[in-house]
């Protein structure tokens, strides 16, 4: 009875500035009686002295290097990126990282179909016709048939790779493991970057950020896809090049690209990608967490950690994710 009221005193901060207090209220209802929560750096600082476990998404990391973190013994993110967490020289080797896994991919692959479809169906066309009350009748594009690349064959790439078979599409996939390399048609490694993307129709990025996989769509890359090709980037801003990615864009090569995540964000309004007519923008909202869904994943992970048991979304800090 002993350990589990000390598992309960156990002092937990929740770090977020979208609604902390709600996670921290499903936490007490649990039965956990030391949380304390806070949406700003000072906030963070104020309530850090014992705390043991960080619930967070973008944790002020520079506040773990002070001596009111030092009981720190486990970080939880928000959510499924974790690259500033890896890098980071703040967070002592002792302390372990873990991430949301097996939630986004319903909802994120929906998104990558959902933009094709506009796309290829055309959608804005019908749209235009209809305010103008126009009959336009046209023949539109369609999925069936064509190749797509997923470059990352994690829980979210196996969503994306499943939808993709409902529409009768060839899969190609590229991973750094190849652990999942049986469910896609043909599978690439990650120094086949080239020969992955000569032949897609579209390529899907959903790879984690990492030494290797920065910036790892390049020039190089972009000119290798075919000329009508689309691009879809719902995995981390820095993936690509961003700078090369506009050059490409305004030379007209490229059918598509469709942008959830960006170098920096919010996407600034001097930028060209805003203005380029083959970008489709959205507002890094292809991945949506629900409170109520990543509560019960928390709460499932605070009682494995308190019995002893191995956590969920445990990250390699050497692999980056």
């Amino acid at each position: 009875m002993g350990d589990v009221k000390m598992a309960l005193d156990t002092k937990i901060l929740v770090y977020t500035q979208d609604k902390p207090e709600t996670y921290a209220a499903l936490i007490e209802r649990a039965g956990y009686t030391s949380v304390r929560f806070a949406s700003t750096p000072e906030e963070a600082q104020s309530k850090l002295d014992g705390t043991e476990i960080i619930i967070a998404w973008k944790f002020p990391l520079r506040l773990l290097e002070r001596p009111e973190a030092k009981r720190v013994k486990w970080i939880q993110s928000l959510g499924a990126g974790v690259d500033d967490l890896v890098h980071s020289d703040s967070i002592g080797d002792e302390v372990v990282i873990t991430r949301i896994v097996d939630h986004f991919g319903p909802a994120m692959s929906e998104y990558v179909f959902g933009q094709l479809l506009y796309l290829y169906q055309d959608a804005a066309r019908i749209r235009a016709a209809q305010r103008q009350k126009r009959w336009d009748p046209f023949v539109s594009d369609l999925l069936q048939g064509k190749t797509i690349g997923v470059a990352g064959l994690g829980s979210i790439g196996k969503e994306v790779i499943r939808k993709a078979r409902a529409f009768d599409m060839t899969v190609h996939g590229l991973s750094y493991s190849g652990k999942a390399a049986h469910l896609v048609d043909r599978h690439f490694g990650p120094d086949e970057w080239i020969p992955f993307v000569k032949g897609l129709d579209i390529l899907v990025l959903i790879l984690p950020l990492t030494e290797q996989t920065r910036h790892v769509v390049n020039r190089e890359v972009l000119q290798a896809m075919k000329p009508d090709a689309c691009l879809v980037n719902i995995g981390r801003g820095h993936l690509i090049a961003e700078d090369e990615l506009i050059e490409v864009l305004e030379s007209g090569h490229l059918r598509a690209a469709i942008l959830d995540v960006f170098q920096e964000e919010p996407l600034p309004k001097t930028n060209p990608l805003w203005e380029l007519p083959n970008v489709y923008i959205t507002p890094h909202m292809s991945g949506p967490s629900t409170q109520e869904r990543i509560g019960k994943y928390i709460l499932e992970n605070l009682n494995r950690y308190h019995r002893g048991e191995p956590l969920l979304g445990l990250v390699n800090r050497q692999a980056g994710y």
